[in-house]
């Protein structure tokens, strides 16, 4: 589990550091404060620690943290997300067994990253990075342009894509399957894939089929996460990362799903959300307090990153402030 991550000079972060991190992270902040760009720095560092020196993968480290970063922030040059006048960025992300990563380049870089360190064991689980859109219905596309080396999709994007294939081997978790029956009963539902057509099809409880691009974008978005539990491409050492996790879903499916995420916490898997709704924050809230849990909250706003603790108060952050400003507006009525 990553208990630390620190940035420096990266895009619109000047600077950043947040210690005691826990199973469910949250991460708030108006447009363009930084929050995607920690999710994509958080996201390139675990791939490259995950498939260094897995299987037959013989580049370097360096070599896969560089192609990472290009292909995920998807800049013509890696320097230009080096926040403008500084001389370089460095991420730094720290495990619960003392494990660290850093690495930096600076703002003449092209394609290359520096590892300044790297004392990551050898990792067997995998991270997913789950957009705000849906790509079930356009998963082709973007494989086919990860496999011609274009920009247009990034990386969190075809690797996503490539993870949604069909059963892996790897062990069943109770917490998955009880998981998977939520999301099923959410959505109505389960996707499956169909060998014939070499496409996925959603089927509902009353097993009438559909085709996937008929289906809405919440139900697709959830699915996703039932594929990546049925398929055992995640384990109960596996990282999470959602975007924007209220995008395109009803309020009761986020509380079911906010519930659901707890439930997967509880067997190991840590996550990383953010988002811009105040229901979200209020919702997690809850469930800090009912479960007696940490739940750290990394709070964006002009500049500054903020950590506090849901199970402890309700974090400063405009999301908050115009929510309250939206109730006393109601109290005047």
């Amino acid at each position: 589990m990553i208990k630390s991550i620190s940035i420096d000079s990266l895009g619109p972060i000047p600077q950043m550091k947040a210690d005691g991190l826990g199973k469910v992270n949250l991460i708030i902040g108006p447009n363009q404060s930084g929050k995607t760009f920690l999710l994509k720095a958080l996201f390139a560092g675990m791939k490259t620690v995950e498939q260094y020196k897995r299987g037959k993968e013989n580049r370097t480290d360096k070599e896969i943290l560089s192609d990472k970063l290009y292909w995920t922030f998807q800049a013509s040059e890696l320097g230009n997300i080096v926040r403008k006048g500084d001389s370089s960025m460095s991420f730094t992300m720290e495990s619960d067994k003392k494990e660290t990563l850093t690495y930096s380049f600076g703002p003449s870089a092209k394609k290359q990253a520096n590892i300044d360190k790297n004392t990551f064991s050898p990792r067997s689980s995998n991270t997913v990075f789950i957009p705000a859109k849906e790509i079930l219905s356009i998963r082709d596309i973007i494989l086919e342009a990860k496999d011609e080396n274009q920009f247009g999709f990034e990386e969190p994007y075809s690797d996503l894509a490539k993870a949604l294939n069909r059963t892996q081997k790897g062990k069943n978790y109770n917490s998955f399957t009880q998981a998977r029956d939520i999301v099923s009963s959410m959505v109505g539902g389960r996707l499956e894939y169909n060998e014939d057509k070499k496409e996925w099809q959603f089927r509902d409880n009353d097993r009438k089929i559909y085709e996937v691009s008929t289906t809405s974008e919440g139900v697709k978005k959830l699915s996703i996460l039932d594929i990546l539990l049925g398929n055992r491409y995640l384990d109960n050492n596996s990282v999470i990362i959602i975007d924007e996790l209220e995008a395109n879903l009803h309020p009761s499916m986020i509380a079911k799903f906010l519930d659901t995420i707890f439930m997967l916490a509880e067997s190991g898997i840590q996550f990383f959300i953010s988002s811009h709704s105040y229901f979200v924050i209020k919702r997690l809230y809850i469930l800090a307090h009912r479960k007696d849990v940490s739940l750290p909250v990394l709070s964006f706003d002009k500049g500054v990153c903020s950590v506090s603790n849901l199970r402890d108060e309700m974090p400063q952050n405009p999301i908050i402030d115009e929510s309250i400003a939206l109730y006393k507006d109601e109290i005047s009525l």
